[in-house]
């Protein structure tokens, strides 16, 4: 059997447990209600774990590069012909972002 020790605690919270814990005793509840806290304080995370950024990197990434892509053939289509300085920046941005997608997924 373990160990027992007495803890002293305001006659208002014996009643708030005695009224709460069913057939448990005082223990068994107030160790019930421990236990619970700290397995609700192990599932809560106030943050995104460094996979949860790197998929959200990688999807802005895609998603910048289907915009650059989308804009290219646009223009392309509309005859409009992007000066060379610029086109070439977009096609260098696009496959950038195109090698660094194959490069982290493969």
């Amino acid at each position: 059997m373990s160990e027992k020790r007495m803890l002293i605690v305001d006659a208002e919270l014996v009643k708030k447990i005695d009224d709460n814990r069913g057939d448990l005793g005082r223990s068994e509840f107030i160790d019930f209600l421990i236990d619970n806290q700290l397995k609700e304080e192990s599932k809560r995370h106030d943050g995104v774990s460094r996979e949860e950024f790197r998929q959200f990197q990688e999807g802005t990434k895609e998603l910048l590069r289907n915009f650059l892509e989308f804009f290219i053939s646009y223009g392309l289509e509309l005859g409009k012909q992007p000066k060379d300085k610029e086109f070439e920046q977009l096609s260098q941005r696009l496959q950038a972002l195109g090698s660094s997608q194959k490069g982290k997924s493969g």
